[in-house]
């Protein structure tokens, strides 16, 4: 561990629109469990803006930043290699080794983390909050280290990687892996992914009813609409894009956003990796007239399934206008307390479920660093007219980045600390 006590970190003042850069002290081993990380890189990403605009609730001031890569630099008590029973980092771990974190702590101990379903850890905690500060500085401290942290030594292929490419893996890439994943997998859409009539698309073989008739082609074509192309909307797109195209699905994608920078960019990302797609195609559209094309290329129906990535009611009611009946909605947008836009009787007479919520990133790690692997193409470049990531920036340009990206001015921007 360094000897220098202090850092410079980006810092969030109440009420709302208020970034200072800031000496502060570098923290420190509190809990066995704790592991200190030198920052490389941290990402600034749309749900900053929350915290930023003051809607999060917040009122102490607190370090910013939920996506983070870096190097191991002090390690709790916890940390040797006869550790058993516990998560291989505690035994694995070293001083000196990179990591990727997700965006939220998780024990990897408790029954959400057993299953799967991280994000919802008993330990949770949010990164870039008061109780546990953030990623935009040069040091953090990470609470319940062995079970929340992936070790880079732990990906094969890793050295392939541009270290832009994998501050990727900490919250954008798996959360729009897993918007396309719970989409597809909904068993809503299982028909049209099986070939098989609902419910025996989603059931163990059995004896059919004979009175379904076959499928025509239109019953074997998935239509899909991605609402919001931000760098999380435009992972999503690209995730569903490789879902439906390694299938050898029929399909139709539409990714949905007003912002005419960001289709553009979204239609550039799909020039590079589209090529001719047999048996689909994409499209990209401004909000004001998508309705209208959905309907004409689905005779009306509607989407069988909208991602929701935007975390606003606008959003959540322009998904419903669009889904089919029997359609799913996969919102994966952080919202605020606003009352989602629906009556419980539009639901009901059109049988649309609703998927809300926080994306497991430590579980979608394998299915994204996967796609990662693939795609370097336009996830592993920096500021090129098909990258995800517009630059990467200096701690002291982080008050006029805030303000460029809460007016929609700048993409993806990642901060070297050290810079």
């Amino acid at each position: 561990m360094t000897s220098v006590t202090s850092q410079r970190a980006v810092r969030w003042h109440p009420p709302s629109h208020d970034i200072r850069i800031e000496t502060l002290p570098i923290p420190k081993i509190e809990h066995p469990d704790d592991a200190i990380v030198k920052i490389q890189l941290a990402g600034l990403c749309g749900s900053d803006l929350h915290m930023y605009r003051g809607t999060a609730g917040l009122t102490e001031p607190c370090i910013m930043g939920h996506e983070f890569i870096g190097e191991i630099v002090a390690l709790g008590a916890s940390f040797h290699p006869s550790s058993t029973g516990r998560p291989h980092l505690y035994s694995t771990l070293h001083i000196g080794d990179k990591i990727v974190s997700p965006f939220t702590v998780s024990c990897g101990e408790c029954h959400f983390c057993r299953v799967g379903f991280t994000s919802r850890c008993i330990e949770s905690r949010l990164f870039g909050t008061p109780l546990t500060p953030g990623g935009q500085a040069q040091y953090v401290r990470v609470p319940r280290a062995g079970g929340t942290l992936y070790s880079l030594q732990d990906i094969p292929d890793g050295s392939s990687l541009a270290d832009s490419s994998l501050l990727l893996l900490c919250d954008i890439l798996p959360t729009g892996v897993f918007a396309a994943f719970q989409a597809l997998s909904h068993a809503k859409t299982l028909p049209f992914t099986t070939r098989q009539p609902y419910p025996l698309s989603a059931s163990p073989p059995q004896i059919g009813d004979a009175s379904f008739l076959p499928f025509l082609e239109e019953d074997k074509s998935l239509t899909m609409a991605v609402i919001g192309l931000g760098p999380v909307g435009v992972c999503a797109c690209i995730a569903l894009l490789d879902m439906l195209v390694t299938r050898k699905l029929k399909f139709n994608v539409i990714a949905i956003d007003p912002n005419e920078a960001r289709r553009a960019k979204m239609a550039s990302i799909y020039s590079t990796i589209g090529g001719n797609y047999q048996f689909g195609a994409f499209q990209v559209a401004d909000t004001n007239n998508v309705k209208e094309l959905v309907a004409n290329l689905t005779k009306g129906f509607g989407c069988n399934a909208v991602l929701e990535v935007v975390g606003n009611t606008s959003a959540l009611r322009l998904a419903y206008e669009l889904v089919r009946p029997f359609g799913c909605i996969n919102s994966v947008g952080v919202h605020s307390d606003h009352i989602v836009p629906y009556k419980g009787v539009e639901l009901y007479d059109k049988n649309v479920s609703l998927d809300f919520g926080r994306c497991p990133v430590r579980a979608m790690f394998p299915m994204a660093l996967e796609l990662l692997l693939k795609r370097q193409d336009v996830l592993g470049s920096v500021g090129g007219e098909t990258s995800l990531v517009e630059k990467i920036a200096s701690l002291d340009d982080a008050v006029q980045i805030y303000d460029d990206f809460d007016k929609g001015k700048c993409g993806k921007v990642l901060f070297d600390p050290f810079k």
